[in-house]
């Protein structure tokens, strides 16, 4: 019964690995390329939902307007949650019958 739990402890280690941490380690490497990809004209989206255009940035941080009465707003780029325009279209929405 030893045996059979030496041996089966480094296969659940090599599943949850595979299927837990190393997805998480390739969707963070991406976001992280995302934000240093950050241009001034760039389209994001906040974590916290606000929605503008890149005017400045800087290394750790960003400035953006958020709309027709250009107010600026400040943020650390790991603040930015999208690039690109987000439109309802992209949001999948249940069919209304």
């Amino acid at each position: 019964m030893d045996m059979e739990l030496l041996v089966m402890m480094p296969i659940f280690f090599g599943i949850i690995y595979f299927l837990m941490i190393r997805p998480g380690q390739a969707q963070k490497k991406k976001a992280a390329e995302m934000r240093n990809s950050l241009a001034v004209g760039d389209e994001i989206t906040t974590i916290g939902g606000i929605v503008g255009k890149i005017v400045q940035v800087r290394d750790d941080f960003i400035t953006f307007e958020t709309g027709e009465d250009r107010v600026r707003i400040r943020i650390a780029k790991w603040g930015v949650s999208t690039k690109g325009k987000a439109t309802e279209e992209q949001v999948e929405q249940p069919e209304q019958k």
